[in-house]
């Protein structure tokens, strides 16, 4: 039997090694944004799939059996073609789904938005802006003059020359988050529910300076897909859903 990861998260890197592990044939797709990806277990694909369509033709092409969702929670566009691509084919869909900021103990006293966009024009009102959105994003912060923007690589687009980029991967420390706030005089944060524990020390940090944090919702996760929290729970679901 073979299951397609769609992934470029640790989630789905972890994944594919228990699924490797445990005998399973095993394909992981990754766009492709990042030039020099983990290494991954398994056959790997780089590029997308033409939309729903094009993923759905490709999973009867290549006998998939299943597929586990394991990408970014803000990679939307692959989970709804993901979505489209499995009802239309019939083939079994998981989807990985960090446990959200929303339950955190802090969450109370962020403000929420649905869009980079509201996250854009909220954050209008401060004088230094971190930015923790990802360089995807980055077109929608455009219009703020004073933003040190973290991200894993630079986008392709040239950043504002006010702008000053951190090329930095988690994870990272409460102290060494606190640090860096203090070092560029931030005042507020700008993120999104990317969830989990790997970049959750901002969080803590900036509560503990007094920093206003301003955070992106993220999208719900249809009704009817199955969801579970960890790599872990999604190879249990893979042995245990008929072929």
């Amino acid at each position: 039997m073979k299951t397609l990861i769609l992934g470029g998260t640790n989630e789905g890197r972890d994944l594919a090694e228990l699924l490797v592990t445990d005998g399973h044939e095993v394909i992981t797709s990754l766009a492709g944004r990042v030039r020099r990806p983990a290494r991954i277990a398994g056959e790997v694909r780089v590029g997308g799939f033409g939309g729903a369509n094009g993923l759905a033709a490709w999973l009867v092409g290549n006998g998939i059996d299943r597929v586990v969702d394991a990408t970014h929670p803000f990679a939307e566009q692959i989970s709804t073609n993901a979505v489209a691509a499995c009802r239309s084919t019939g083939t079994p869909l998981l989807r990985i789904s960090r446990p959200s900021w929303a339950s955190h103990p802090l969450a109370d006293t962020w403000t929420w938005v649905a869009s980079h966009d509201d996250a854009s024009r909220e954050a209008a009102g401060y004088e230094k802006v971190l930015l923790t959105v990802g360089k995807q994003s980055l077109d929608h912060y455009r219009n703020l003059p004073d933003v040190a923007a973290r991200m894993v690589e630079l986008p392709e687009e040239p950043l504002p020359g006010s702008w000053r980029p951190l090329l930095e991967r988690g994870p990272f420390t409460v102290d060494s988050e606190k640090e860096l706030l203090r070092d560029l005089g931030v005042d507020v944060l700008v993120t999104k529910d990317s969830g989990g524990s790997l970049t959750e020390a901002k969080l803590t940090a900036a509560a503990d300076l007094g920093v206003r944090v301003i955070m992106v919702r993220r999208a719900p996760v249809p009704k009817d897909v199955p969801q579970v929290a960890t790599p872990r729970e999604a190879l249990a679901w893979v042995n245990e859903v008929p072929a």
